[in-house]
């Protein structure tokens, strides 16, 4: 300010000297005054340019390059230039944190919706207009009662009590399908709401399935209970002759037995689902597997003769003399149960091939066929479900578990391979484990891994 007062001074003093040499020259002309008046006008003048020159940069903006360069006007220019450049970055810095806000919701595994005090759509991520059914930009702006129509969700909507989620099925739920989502509402703001949704099908599921293996458990282990307790009653209450005895005795061993075989079973899938998967260290010599399964399967066979008129028709055929690595017990339970089940449904006389290959990319293909009844196309896909059976009645009289499948798949996780199941009624079934090619070790690689006769496969106790 003291230069601007400077400056305005000078101009008076310019235009006085200016008043005082026309005196001398002209003295009745009243110079002095007119000069003062001059100079003051052109001071305010050449101000009032300067003035206007910032507010056209003002006017056109901090792009710019306009605006007074020198003196107050010129100090002003570069202050609110300076000011309105960190305006800018800070707006700059306040969007991109929002956007990096945006982004990470938008890559939230959950739904995240936000409405306005209408119910109205502001925004919404990816995840959230998937469990809806929306089209994020036809349906922003659009209330949300109108677009989700489920009769729970528009009672939880209208109901103003958001302290518990509400359960509702997803857009594309079908009954084959079914999707379950858990959507919460939070009030925040003005009158604003947070819509968060989460899909929880398959928690739904597990919870399911876990109510239906302990039913299932319960009415496996409760039917030979009641067995065995009715024996005992009898064999405590009646004075029975030695071969009722005998006859008694034999039957509550075979409910004995039943159990034993569900817990093993139980007990088996628990270490398989509790454990880490085998690792590559170990080795199975495949021939020597294919032989304890074979004399697992005549035994079983001849067993199931002297209860029943059977007489089955094996092939086993080893195309691999290599290695498979992974645990001696695991894969010999596996191939086992795929052996037992084609022994129990297969009828007299009828034709099991068993057989192990490798293909040309390396993988280990084991593969049991037989001439059973086979299973229907609907239930091939459940096969695998814990106590799952296509014929409850037949499954008892075969003394199977339920479990075995389970088991199956369980293993071939553990080792990396695929289980894949054909089968046509009245023809037959064909079940397939297919190892890939990093478990498969040649008889020449294991020689020069020096595979010792410690890693060949031994009987296992247990399953």
């Amino acid at each position: 300010m003291l230069g601007r007062f400077t400056l305005f001074l000078g101009y008076l003093s310019l235009g006085g000297l200016l008043g005082a040499w026309v005196d001398s020259v002209w003295p009745q002309a009243h110079a002095m005054a007119v000069g003062l008046v001059i100079a003051a006008s052109s001071w305010i003048l050449l101000d009032s340019l300067r003035a206007g020159q910032l507010l056209r940069w003002l006017r056109l903006g901090l792009s710019s390059e306009g605006g007074p360069k020198t003196g107050v006007w010129g100090d002003i220019t570069a202050r609110v230039r300076r000011l309105l450049r960190d305006r800018e970055r800070q707006t700059i810095d306040s969007q991109s944190r929002l956007q990096d806000f945006l982004s990470a919701l938008q890559a939230s595994p959950n739904g995240v919706m936000l409405l306005d005090g209408e119910a109205r759509i502001e925004w919404c991520n990816q995840t959230s207009a998937m469990h809806f059914g929306l089209d994020i930009q036809r349906d922003l702006m659009q209330t949300i009662g109108n677009l989700v129509r489920d009769p729970g969700f528009a009672s939880y909507l209208a109901s103003d009590e958001f302290g518990s989620s509400l359960t509702m099925p997803g857009r594309d739920s079908t009954p084959s399908r079914p999707v379950t989502l858990s959507v919460q509402l939070h009030p925040y703001g003005q009158n604003r709401k947070l819509l968060l949704s989460r899909d929880i099908t398959a928690l739904e599921q597990a919870e399911a399935m876990r109510r239906d293996f302990v039913a299932n458990v319960s009415h496996e282990i409760r039917t030979p209970l009641t067995v065995l307790a009715g024996f005992v009653e009898t064999l405590q209450t009646l004075n029975l002759q030695e071969s009722e005895r005998q006859q008694y005795l034999a039957l509550m061993a075979q409910q004995a037995d039943r159990m034993q075989t569900l817990v093993s079973d139980l007990l088996t899938l628990s270490r398989l689902e509790g454990s880490a998967p085998p690792g590559l260290d170990a080795h199975v010599a495949v021939p020597s597997l294919m032989r304890q399964l074979e004399a697992d399967a005549l035994a079983l066979s001849q067993v199931m003769g002297s209860v029943g008129d059977t007489d089955h028709q094996f092939v086993f055929e080893c195309g691999f003399d290599g290695y498979l690595a992974g645990a001696a017990s695991e894969l010999l339970s596996a191939m086992g149960n795929l052996i037992s089940n084609a022994v129990r449904y297969t009828p007299s006389d009828g034709r099991i091939n068993v057989s192990v290959r490798q293909r040309s990319d390396g993988c280990l293909v084991f593969s049991v066929s037989d001439t059973g009844p086979g299973i229907a196309a609907e239930h091939l896909g459940r096969l695998t479900e814990r106590f799952y059976r296509v014929d409850r009645s037949r499954s008892r009289e075969t003394g199977g578990t339920g479990l075995g499948l389970a088991i199956v798949k369980h293993v071939s996780q553990r080792h990396g391979a695929t289980l894949t199941i054909e089968s046509i009624v009245g023809q037959g079934s064909v079940f397939t484990l297919t190892f890939p090619a990093s478990r498969v070790v040649q008889v020449k690689a294991a020689a020069d891994a020096q595979i010792g006769p410690e890693t060949l496969f031994a009987r296992p106790d247990g399953p």
